[in-house]
């Protein structure tokens, strides 16, 4: 059995109910996509993403091949860690520490104390912007560029010319002993970036984040402890600080992943390959890139097409969300958005409605379900409602 997982990072169809709490009201990334006119992404249409409850434009096919939900996050969260574990089958009960006025100074203080290092800028940044407003200093000084976003994040940016990739991820490493409790960010983020003034800066593909672990074993730990393959693509090692996995393929981009993706249908095992597509969230998403967004759903589902056809009987393919980040509010953040959750396979029924879901966890318990693993996971499972 090959349960093949893919996270579309910020993939939201909608605001929750209690979007207004998170100042994101009215977002919906999906919407976002479909209104800018060049959405072209024929087989999740044919999977059923348009016929999904509360999705009230596009076109619904009148026999979809998948079956489809909605999805409500029940941890009280919009960011990437919080949304991975609830996917895993573990909610969050309290939303993870923002700093929108930067960190405290006792915080910045232990941070330097054990690292040697000064810091600059401490305050909340693009992180493009952040370097070119503080690459020079950073070069004449040494010092550490900390900053932080809307998101629960402790990013370090240092030019691999003055503080190497290894040694920037030591840095992280303290940090992420520092940031706990209270402080116990969702990442500590890595930034390496190269260049010079007069050319300027750009940020390199060796970024690497150190999550926080979650709060008890998720469906990987169950997987991996009951014997199970687990693979992970892209993200999902630093998501999971590596808990869980068997395996792991890091990815420089969405091309990457999905060519690792593609790959691995070719690959025997046994268990789950759980995949995330980041550049979603990364490249578009955080930088209000509608076009882009929408070229990189399209992009995406033309390989789908393509990889589809590949599967053996037996095989499951869930494609999802953990979040949303509509590219076409002021914001540049997360938004508190309902996910779509669109159920492919060979031994899978063809268009049932599994309607609007409670949790993400119901992915996890389905799983679980799925491969007879002995669980106390939350969310409901709806492998009776889709296996034939």
């Amino acid at each position: 059995m090959r349960v093949f997982l893919t996270v579309l990072d910020s993939f939201g169809i909608g605001a929750l109910p209690d979007a207004k709490d998170f100042g994101d009201e009215g977002s919906n990334t999906l919407k976002a996509c479909y209104e800018s006119g060049k959405l072209n992404i024929l087989n999740m249409q044919k999977l059923g993403l348009f016929n999904i409850h509360g999705v009230n434009f596009g076109e619904r096919v009148l026999s979809p091949i998948g079956s489809y939900a909605r999805l409500k996050e029940k941890s009280k969260g919009k960011d990437t860690t919080v949304g991975h574990w609830e996917i895993a089958g573990v909610t969050s009960s309290h939303s993870l520490p923002t700093y929108p006025n930067g960190f405290p100074r006792s915080v910045i203080e232990e941070f330097e104390r054990a690292t040697g290092k000064k810091t600059l800028c401490n305050k909340p940044y693009s992180g493009t912007e952040v370097i070119k407003d503080f690459g020079a200093e950073h070069l004449k000084t040494g010092d550490l560029i900390v900053y932080t976003s809307a998101d629960s994040v402790f990013q370090i940016a240092a030019h691999e010319q003055v503080v190497s990739v290894e040694e920037l991820y030591n840095y992280c490493k303290i940090a992420r002993k520092i940031l706990v409790g209270e402080h116990g960010v969702g990442r500590v983020i890595a930034r390496p970036f190269i260049g010079d003034e007069k050319s300027g800066f750009i940020r390199t593909a060796n970024r690497k984040d150190f999550s926080i672990l979650p709060p008890k074993d998720t469906l990987l730990d169950l997987l991996k402890d009951g014997g199970k393959d687990v693979l992970g693509v892209g993200k999902i090692y630093d998501i999971f600080g590596g808990k869980g996995l068997t395996e792991s393929f890091k990815t420089k981009n969405n091309e990457d992943g999905i060519n690792r993706f593609n790959q691995l249908i070719d690959r025997d095992f046994d268990g789950l390959c759980f995949v995330n597509l980041v550049d979603f969230d990364m490249v578009y998403g955080h930088r209000n890139d509608v076009l882009g967004y929408v070229n990189a759903l399209n992009y995406f589902d033309l390989k789908l097409g393509e990889m589809m056809p590949k599967f053996r009987r037996g095989d499951l393919l869930i494609i999802t969300a953990d979040h949303g980040c509509d590219p076409s509010t002021p914001s540049t953040d997360h938004s508190r958005e309902s996910v779509p959750m669109l159920v492919y396979g060979k031994g899978v029924k063809a268009g049932v409605d599994l309607g609007e879901r409670e949790s993400f966890c119901d992915i996890a318990k389905t799983i679980a379900d799925i491969f007879e693993i002995s669980n106390d996971l939350q969310g409901q499972s709806f492998k009776r409602e889709i296996l034939l």
